[in-house]
């Protein structure tokens, strides 16, 4: 019965809201994603610079490819191969080409509606904007109820099992042995909070990223001749047009975009908890940063595992394997035997960022329903790690389901929010889009030019400081023309 409600959900429901919706977004955003493609690497490059007492930019950035970047770039990857076939991997930088654009809105307003709490820090995302932007705080307690139980424990879980399962295949260690160890690191990480999860994903991030980057990217080039080859597979069995793998459109699509979904995480409501955390002179400059995020984990990470599998020689139609196996052998297959012990390895660095960035969520969530009550965060840590360790030792397959479930609803509840309040956005977009045209290198925003929102006037003050006077009435102008 819940593989059946499973399967409606995320194999037809998820497909119309994520890439629906996403087209939606990006039509009427006049196609942001695209205006702003080359300008992402120029805020990032911003987003490096410290903030005093704040989280910067960067590690914002870091944390949310915490999250993206896990287990299902690597066996989400290799499962969408396995039952949709190349033309799987057409669909998820589909899924993440419209999703862009849903994550640029979800967290420009995740910035926009941050709050500043009793330790200074900043707090936002789906929940507070639902609550501020929409004025409905039961709708934003269920959305945080759905965070909590699909990313604080169901997704934890899961991640336990693919990592202490890798390791006992390449080391044959022992899942308790392994389920221990994680539990002792992770739990040493909560104590620390926001800022100890935000200093660990400033650190392993980009090593885990640019070494799996490098060994994939010298796997391919190994093989470069084929690769134009296979890119057109890719794009024909997508379509059906491909004599091999033509039967197989129909599950290339569903997987396509439910394992896009998982891997990118766009429009699921997940990244605006952390992109809310920075400190940007402009909610908008935090929107395109997540948007180059969902580029970045999609377009180059799921495709150096796409292409790993498929020029392996290891994959064939009809594979009866998991994700992990598939990666491993793929690996092997080209480098040898220590290419199954490097995804065992990434594998595990990619887990245990992921659970830092699943629980914190779980605690924003927790935050946001019972306020800064320390008891219920203890017992939330507690929680959270004896389902790290249970997840070691047993295969949750049965969570697997639920958790897909809730991640559909989660879509549903954050995507239909973000639609309501796309005005908005259209207006804190118009602002900065109106700042950059005056020659405004750095726009800032001012919120006494938006009264009628609900906004934290700590968070956002009226007037704030700026670098010129001719920045400041250049600013002033340009945001009373955008609204």
């Amino acid at each position: 019965m819940l593989e059946m409600i499973n399967d409606f959900l995320s194999g037809k429901v998820l497909i119309v809201l994520i890439v629906g919706l996403g087209s939606y977004f990006t039509i009427r955003s006049r196609f942001v994603q695209f205006r702003h493609f080359f300008h992402m690497f120029s805020v990032f490059r911003d987003s490096l610079r410290s903030s005093a007492g704040q989280l910067s930019s960067f590690q914002a950035l870091m944390l949310s490819l915490a999250g993206r970047v896990g287990a299902g770039n690597i066996a989400g990857v290799g499962i969408a191969v396995t039952l949709g076939g190349p033309g799987a991997v057409f669909w998820m930088w589909v899924t993440a080409l419209v999703g862009m654009s849903s994550s640029f809105i979800e967290c420009s307003l995740a910035q926009l509606y941050k709050r500043k709490d009793s330790e200074g820090q900043f707090r936002g995302g789906p929940a507070y904007y639902i609550q501020h932007g929409l004025g409905k705080r039961w709708l934003g307690m269920v959305m945080a109820v759905l965070l909590l139980v699909t990313f604080g424990f169901a997704f934890n879980g899961l991640q336990s099992h693919a990592v202490t399962d890798s390791l006992k295949s390449a080391f044959n260690i022992d899942t308790t042995t392994t389920g221990l160890c994680l539990v002792v690191l992770l739990g040493l990480a909560f104590i620390g909070g926001i800022k100890r999860i935000a200093a660990i994903s400033d650190l392993l991030v980009p090593v885990k990223t640019l070494i799996y980057i490098a060994v994939t990217i010298y796997v391919i080039v190994l093989q470069i001749d084929h690769v134009p080859g296979m890119l057109m597979t890719i794009v024909r069995s997508a379509f059906g047009i491909d004599p091999v793998f033509g039967g197989l459109i129909g599950s290339a699509i569903v997987m396509g975009v439910k394992r896009g979904v998982f891997a990118n995480e766009a429009g699921l409501g997940s990244a605006p908890n952390v992109a809310a955390v920075a400190h940007v002179e402009h909610p908008v400059a935090q929107g395109v940063v997540q948007a180059f995020s969902v580029f970045l984990d999609t377009f180059v990470i799921c495709t150096c595992t796409a292409l790993l599998i498929l020029l392996s020689g290891i994959y064939d139609i009809g594979y009866d394997g998991n994700g992990i196996v598939l990666a491993q052998n793929s690996l092997a297959a080209v480098v040898g035997d220590w290419g199954r012990i490097f995804i065992s390895v990434a594998l595990a660095l990619f887990v245990f960022t992921s659970i830092l960035y699943n629980y914190y969520l779980g605690e924003n969530s927790l935050r946001f329903l019972f306020g800064e009550k320390l008891k219920a965060i203890v017992l939330y840590r507690i929680a959270v790690l004896a389902l790290i360790l249970w997840g070691a030792v047993v295969d949750l397959k049965d969570v697997l389901a639920f958790a897909d479930i809730t991640m559909t609803m989660l879509a549903f509840v954050n995507l239909i929010a973000l639609a309501m309040l796309f005005k908005v956005v259209k207006r804190i977009l118009n602002d900065y889009d109106a700042q950059r045209r005056a020659g405004i290198k750095t726009p800032v925003f001012d919120s006494s030019q938006f009264p009628d929102l609900d906004l934290d006037r700590n968070a956002w003050p009226a007037n704030p400081s700026r670098q010129s006077t001719q920045d400041a009435e250049l600013a002033a102008k340009h945001a009373a023309e955008a609204r």
